[in-house]
């Protein structure tokens, strides 16, 4: 009874740090009585630690759609404005009135020659030839003409461009990472496993808690009702002489006695509920009934054959095939930083403009031209950065394979444990249930002898306080036997909803 306590009192301090959250409920929870199975079906639902892991699946499942997309080519878009405060010019002012002067005077020679010419001969005038001379000549501004077109004042400028780059060859680091998240999201379901089935192990102590404590509440009850009667019957039976007072303060001692167990079990199994209404995700003071607090009988069986095989064990359970899958992730990180040694092939290809354009001179249009090319990068020389952290990756995924080698002794010293205890809670029930047949018959011949009066008062409070004691052990040993057997399964990795 003191280690129920204990273990009811450190779970009401866990229902305190998780607060008063009350999430939704199955109808069933307040209808009929509970079964196990429902029981669990409730701390399943409402389990947050399961609902953030159910998270982290999705998370790394993403990432994974996330990590195939390395594979495909990306296209990228870019476009930009600038205002600049002064004007580009490609060549400087001096140089600029030195052109301007000299195709003024070229122009000014020009002309003088073109006049010439028409007063030499005037029907040139209307010739194709003479009127291009003569805009050429520009009346004698054909420098100042010629700066003007090839001086650009523009400050504003656009860009325009599209790309396409496709990776050819990452040096493997583009297939590590898809591996890497691969592993990651059947961790990550791997890992949601073992939340489950810690969760349902936890549910089911609980449950059977409550029932045991029911059991021997009913007991604890029953006892102190007949401690009450056996009152009754000593004081009538010293009134008549037929008994001493030291045989009525032997029963009412037992009597207080019994008083204090049944307010300690009432406790227990009110803390017991809340710890069970906590883990179900339901209201601290839900009413709760469970199918087994009625049964007389908790229906366990005696193990007969608790064998198992080691390498199913490990196939079996999470913990192994999560340490298995963290080995390969490191491995694939270690691939990581050896790539970073290879070269790096891409391709790229796309479009781009400008404005103004430079592709015939300097033109106040919006012009661009397709292009195509390769990319390659190779790393010469870090001072061996890349070598230790290759060399670093590697210890750390040689540390994942010991630990894994470590955690297989442990898994398989834990079910050795847990199949002695099987054996054990097996052996203890056989006895336990012997015990109450011998202590059920001297109960009855306790019993009958002191209603005759040829058996003292403290000699049938014996008998019923062995009794008491055989069908407490009894319970106990029915609850141990389920209990072992569940973590049992736990150990194998066959524990399941």
């Amino acid at each position: 009874m003191k280690r129920f306590l204990i273990t009811l009192c450190l779970g009401m301090g866990l229902i305190a740090t998780h607060g008063q959250e009350v999430p939704a409920t199955i109808p069933e929870a307040t209808g009929r009585a509970l079964s196990l199975d429902s029981c669990r079906a409730l701390a399943i639902a409402n389990n947050k630690e399961l609902q953030m892991s159910q998270e982290k699946i999705n998370q790394a499942y993403y990432t994974r759609k996330a990590a195939f997309t390395n594979f495909l080519p990306k296209v990228k878009a870019v476009g930009g404005y600038l205002h600049t405060e002064k004007a580009l010019h490609l060549i400087t002012d001096d140089q600029f009135n030195t052109l301007a002067g000299v195709g003024n005077t070229v122009s000014g020679w020009l002309q003088r020659g073109l006049d010439l010419a028409l007063s030499i001969k005037p029907e040139l005038a209307g010739t194709p030839t003479y009127q291009k001379l003569a805009a050429l000549a520009g009346e004698g501004h054909m420098g100042d003409n010629l700066v003007k077109e090839i001086k650009n004042d523009r400050q504003d400028f656009f860009l325009m461009s599209i790309m396409v780059t496709q990776p050819v060859f990452m040096g493997g680091k583009i297939i590590a990472y898809n591996k890497i998240t691969k592993y990651a999201e059947e961790l990550a379901r791997h890992q949601h496993d073992t939340g489950l089935q810690a969760i349902i192990l936890n549910t089911d102590e609980a449950y059977w808690r409550v029932v045991s404590l029911t059991h021997k509440k009913k007991l604890a009850v029953d006892f102190r009702d007949l401690l009450r009667k056996m009152d009754d019957d000593v004081e009538k039976m010293i009134a008549e002489g037929v008994a001493t007072k030291a045989d009525g303060l032997s029963v009412k001692v037992k009597l207080n006695e019994a008083e204090m167990n049944v307010t300690k079990v009432e406790d227990g199994l009110s803390l017991s509920r809340m710890v069970l209404c906590q883990l179900c995700g339901l209201p601290l003071d839900q009413p709760l009934t469970l199918q087994d607090e009625n049964e007389d009988d908790l229906k366990a069986s005696l193990v007969t054959d608790n064998s198992f095989d080691m390498n199913a064990v490990y196939a079996q359970r999470p913990e192994i095939r999560s340490l298995e899958l963290a080995a390969k992730i490191y491995q694939q990180k270690a691939n990581i930083e050896l790539s970073n040694f290879l070269p790096t092939v891409a391709v790229m290809g796309g479009w781009g403009g400008t404005s103004p354009s430079l592709f015939n001179g300097i033109e106040n249009k919006f012009q661009g031209q397709w292009q195509v090319g390769v990319v390659v990068k190779m790393p010469l020389w870090t001072w061996g950065e890349g070598y230790y952290k290759v060399k670093a990756a590697r210890a750390e995924a040689r540390m994942q394979q010991l630990r894994l080698g470590e955690v297989k002794e442990k898994i398989e010293l834990q079910v050795t444990q847990a199949a002695c205890k099987v054996n054990e809670a097996t052996k203890k029930l056989a006895m336990a249930q012997k015990n109450l047949e011998k202590a059920d018959e001297n109960l009855r011949y306790a019993t009958l002898g002191f209603e005759e009066g040829v058996i003292p008062a403290n000699t049938a409070l014996a008998a019923h306080t062995a009794w008491l004691s055989a069908q407490s052990e009894k319970i106990d040993a029915e609850i141990d036997v389920k209990l072992t057997e569940i973590t049992l399964l736990k150990a194998k990795g066959t524990l399941a909803r």
